[in-house]
């Protein structure tokens, strides 16, 4: 909960700034500069959150910050009754007004460090290139990319649209910071801006590195460390190179930096370790559930030929032919057995694979999510051949006893869900769902 000392403080900062502009670019005691210390801030911005989707919803579409918020902190407890008596707040429970107040509150902390950065940013254009070096606006603007602050950078292109042309000191634009630092969100303005402002695409840095070379580098640890495995992580390298080989033109694929590299050869030679080590984790992940899948295929295959109740003597047809329990028994016995035959060798294709660069693509993730989801599904079916064996073995004298064991059976089923289910979902999205840039290089 943002409290109202910190509101009032953001408040006078907002303030004096209006009264003397100049105070944005002054130097203070300790040698900071506003806009360096905001830089590394993103607690203060929308970016650094990630509310659930029923708190996002209502961060987008049922609060509104008022001007009058935004200068007076007062009427912030006006304006938070007043919606607290409005129809919007009426469809909440009472038990979530505390914790609407704390989505109310962080909205109006966002709001003021926008408004705070628009009073700084203003006298950007007016400084001259010495002091713009001096008050470390590239430094700044390279900390925000870094913590993904896509507010920075969407109010300083605004303000001062020159700033997609500024080089840094290795020569590197706004955008090919972006590349390098792997923040997508902040690329994604290049798609917005229209034609001219592409241009900075066609920018080389002092390493005559193109945007394609700097595509072809080692994504920072911050980065890579919040995707699971080496084998997504070396996905999403891959899906970076190849995005930016898409927009940019061919002869940037030929190109050589000081180092005499293609991009090419370039991301081979900054992934050789992390390919390595993706092959070694798809490895160990195919080779684990391979065994349980194997398991699973022993037990159903023999469970076919000791169907519940035994057989009848005379005709040699299962007892309970005629049960629909034992129909359901059948059934989910050979699916389960099917199916993790089925995982079985599709990890055994994974296992097998070249484990080339471009597997780690979509063909090494695609027989992941078929061996992971035919696992599963075994599992399933699996319980399912259990329970009602249990049911058909005690129907007349125990009935009750299979009631529980059934529900029991659940269990496996959830410990599978829990420790390897957000593992498939992860690797469904980042196969099939992700795309890195908004719009194709012909859309404006």
């Amino acid at each position: 909960m943002i409290g109202a000392g910190e509101l009032n403080t953001v408040d006078l900062a907002i303030s004096l700034v209006k009264t003397y502009p100049k105070l944005g670019v002054t130097e203070d005691i300790n040698n900071n500069y506003a806009i360096k210390l905001l830089a590394h801030k993103p607690s203060a911005f929308m970016s650094s959150k990630s509310f659930v989707f029923w708190k996002r919803w209502i961060y987008d579409s049922c609060i509104k910050i008022s001007d009058r918020e935004l200068e007076d902190e007062k009427i912030i407890k006006v304006e938070l009754r007043r919606d607290l008596e409005s129809n919007t707040m009426q469809h909440q429970p009472p038990s979530d007004v505390p914790e609407f107040k704390h989505i109310h509150d962080a909205k109006l902390q966002h709001d003021q460090a926008v408004e705070l950065l628009n009073c700084i940013f203003i006298e950007i254009p007016k400084l001259s290139k010495q002091q713009l070096e001096t008050i470390g606006l590239d430094k700044a603007i390279y900390d925000a990319i870094k913590h993904g602050m896509f507010e920075f950078i969407d109010e300083i292109i605004e303000l001062y649209p020159e700033i997609l042309w500024r080089k840094d000191k290795k020569g590197r634009t706004l955008f090919a910071n972006a590349i390098v630092l792997r923040q997508e969100k902040i690329f994604n303005h290049v798609f917005r801006l229209g034609e001219k402002q592409r241009l900075t695409l066609l920018r080389h840095d002092i390493f005559r590195n193109n945007f394609l070379h700097l595509a072809a580098k080692l994504s920072p640890p911050s980065r890579l460390d919040h995707i699971s495995g080496a084998a997504l992580q070396m996905q999403r390298e891959l899906q970076w190179f190849k995005e930016l080989r898409r927009i940019l033109p061919p002869k940037f694929e030929e190109e050589l930096n000081e180092n005499n590299r293609t991009p090419a050869s370039l991301f081979s030679h900054e992934h050789k370790e992390l390919m390595k080590e993706g092959e070694k984790w798809m490895k160990n992940n195919a080779a684990s559930c391979m065994v349980v899948a194997t398991l699973i295929s022993a037990v159903m295959f023999t469970s076919a030929f000791t169907v519940p109740g035994g057989i009848d003597e005379k005709t040699g047809s299962p007892i309970f032919l005629r049960s629909n329990a034992f129909l359901v028994f059948v059934i989910a016995n050979s699916l389960s057995l099917f199916s993790s035959s089925t995982s079985v060798l599709v990890f055994l294709g994974v296992l097998t694979s070249h484990y080339a660069e471009k597997d780690f693509l979509q063909s090494l993730p695609a027989k992941s999510i078929l061996g992971l989801f035919t696992l599963f599904f075994s599992i399933v079916t699996m319980m399912v051949a259990f329970g009602s064996a249990i049911f058909i073995t005690l129907q007349e004298r125990l009935a009750w006893v299979s009631i529980p064991v059934i529900i029991l059976s659940t269990v496996p089923i959830a410990f599978f869900t829990l420790l390897q289910f957000p593992l498939l979902i992860e690797m469904l999205v980042s196969t099939y769902c992700c795309r890195i840039f908004d719009k194709s290089p012909n859309q404006t």
